[in-house]
């Protein structure tokens, strides 16, 4: 009997709503665990490329070796946990997120309190920032970023609509779907570049200088990334890159992204030059995970193209 066989008798013979979701699939699976199972991430990692007859044997160990979690939509109103002191205990996790598990559970700390019936405009924009720096990691499982970077963006847009006039909806929403754009270029991609454009155009009118003057570094990798698709240019980014760092010259982002763009212009001194500026500047505060990572890409383009 083959796997599809498999799955369809076992859906014929069980009742569970919940077992009958499991074994439709890996994307199931996922979201089953990212909805009910908060200590399972390991589990996804190492589950992930299983076949689905193993995925189904180890449904007695899944339900028996996690604790029960239930996303905001599935929580009761009166279960649901205070804005402010998810917000606390998400802001200690996430402060630890270059454990990727940190990040991970800071998700789901700030699900808890996402009540439909009163909305908190702090907790959905950090909501977003959260899901958007999970779902963005090379190291988290496809289906889980697909799920965090789906479940994020609900945030942002609601945070746009509750304060149009503060950037982090609109950075936030741009953010992911720009992330969401690099996993799906066609379905996504294209569709999404006035999208994006238009929202981190909005965060330069209310704040340029909002998380690093990043919304014209993000205009910048919108323009790297859709040449060929939607009209983007080499030079139209390194403008925007430019304007970047004259508002904050120690975004190691920038001078990363800069120096690709170089590259890509074979300007390569002065690519060489941002990206050794990347190793030289100290990480801000609270950011220490992100400068890391711009660190390993700026030394690995070093060691590799010069």
């Amino acid at each position: 009997m083959d796997n599809n066989n498999v799955i369809t008798f076992l859906l014929r013979k069980s009742s569970n709503p919940e077992f009958r979701i499991f074994v439709t699939g890996k994307q199931a699976l996922t979201d089953m665990i990212w909805n009910k199972l908060p200590n399972c991430y390991n589990l996804i990692l190492t589950m992930r490329k299983k076949p689905i007859l193993i995925v189904v044997a180890a449904l007695g160990l899944v339900f028996s070796g996690c604790v029960a979690y239930s996303t905001a939509e599935e929580i009761a109103p009166s279960s649901y946990v205070p804005a402010d002191e998810a917000l606390a205990a998400g802001e200690k996790l996430f402060a630890q997120r270059t454990d990727l598990e940190k990040a991970v559970s800071a998700v789901k700390t700030l699900a808890k309190a996402r009540d439909p019936e009163n909305r908190d405009y702090k907790l959905e924009w950090k909501f977003a920032r959260y899901s958007y720096f999970v779902g963005s990691r090379k190291e988290t499982p496809d289906a889980l970023a697909e799920t965090v970077l789906k479940k994020g963006i609900e945030g942002a847009r609601i945070a746009r609509r509750m304060n149009p006039n503060k950037p982090d909806g609109h950075f936030w929403y741009a953010a992911i779907l720009g992330e969401q754009s690099k996993r799906s270029p066609v379905t996504v991609g294209v569709v999404s570049v006035k999208k994006i454009r238009e929202a981190m155009e909005r965060v330069i009118e209310i704040d340029p200088l909002y998380e690093g003057a990043s919304a014209h570094d993000a205009l910048g990798q919108l323009e790297m990334g859709s040449r060929g698709l939607a009209g983007g240019s080499v030079e139209k980014a390194i403008k925007h890159f430019e304007k970047a760092l004259a508002l904050d010259s120690n975004n190691t982002y920038t001078h990363l992204h800069i120096g690709e763009a170089y590259l890509a212009a074979d300007r390569d001194a002065d690519a060489k030059r941002h990206l050794e500026n990347v190793l030289k500047i100290e990480p801000k505060k609270g950011y220490e995970a992100e400068h890391k990572e711009t660190v390993e890409q700026a030394k690995k383009l070093l060691k590799t193209k010069f």
